[in-house]
């Protein structure tokens, strides 16, 4: 089934990477993980048709880019039995953090590292990685500073198993650390969450990759709305995310289509000529 819009996503450059990466990106926690979330309301993990036709959905608008992680339960695996046409997509994936017996737990040891990009190789079924961002713990600027886990990745962009590293940061000064070390930082940032923006701007200056998370506050401002624009609250938050300059994508994930969909022509919206 083909979707309609009035236009493809726009593309920006990732950075100084190289990518091009569709405006918006899916985010993949719901299609592998329903356990030790922070969404508003609990969901049942989609069907392979359902994640099928969101795949399917977000071609249709352009949308090129996808986020998960091994911290997302069985999404890299979904998605390795699910995606097709793997050049056309750009992967996200993420070291450090792991998700069991539903709880989180860390390794940030370059064996870990190294073990960790090859298992999420062979689930994408895929030989390269086209972004892998440390999953921040929180300490950030000790990870960066002080730990194996920015060196291992190194060695594994220089053996091609991926093109280009960064960090889904907590602290801002963890992520100012990320921007001066690192290709692409993943920050916080929506109008009640600013505290990145010296982030954005940082590596808007230094002409380094943004990715965006948490843009619909984890779900809370995600609901579809029918009235007027300026009463949307995912229209509010996209149009106050894409007035920054240094933005590269925003990540939101969605299961249901018409959610998708909204997201979409909100994002599309936002990034309109003015």
């Amino acid at each position: 089934m083909s979707h309609q819009f009035p236009a493809p996503l726009p593309r920006r450059t990732l950075g100084s990477t190289g990518l091009g990466v569709s405006c918006l990106g899916l985010g993949t926690v719901k299609i592998g993980r329903n356990e030790g979330v922070k969404y508003p309301a609990g969901f049942q993990l989609p069907d392979d048709a359902r994640v099928r036709d969101i795949l399917a959905l977000c071609r249709d608008a352009g949308m090129n880019l996808i986020d998960t992680a091994p911290a997302y339960g069985s999404s890299e695996e979904r998605l390795g039995a699910l995606l097709t046409q793997r050049q056309d997509w750009v992967i996200c994936s993420k070291v450090g953090e792991e998700f069991s017996a539903g709880h989180s737990h860390f390794d940030f040891s370059a064996a870990h590292v190294r073990r960790s990009i090859e298992r999420s190789l062979r689930r994408l079924k895929t030989d390269y990685l086209d972004i892998v961002l440390i999953h921040s713990d929180g300490q950030d600027e000790a990870l960066l500073r002080d730990g194996e886990c920015l060196e291992a990745l190194q060695r594994c962009r220089d053996a091609g198993l991926l093109r280009a590293i960064g960090m889904s940061t907590k602290t801002v000064a963890g992520g100012l650390l990320a921007v001066a070390k690192t290709d692409v930082v993943m920050v916080t940032f929506n109008p009640d969450a600013q505290e990145d923006a010296a982030v954005i701007g940082h590596a808007h200056a230094l002409h380094k990759g943004v990715l965006i998370k948490k843009a619909l506050n984890s779900g809370h401002a995600a609901t579809p709305h029918t009235g007027p624009r300026e009463a949307d609250p995912v229209q509010r938050n996209l149009d106050f995310i894409f007035a920054q300059p240094g933005i590269s994508a925003v990540i939101i994930g969605s299961i249901t289509p018409g959610h998708l969909r909204h997201n979409i022509e909100a994002a599309l919206r936002a990034t309109a000529p003015r």
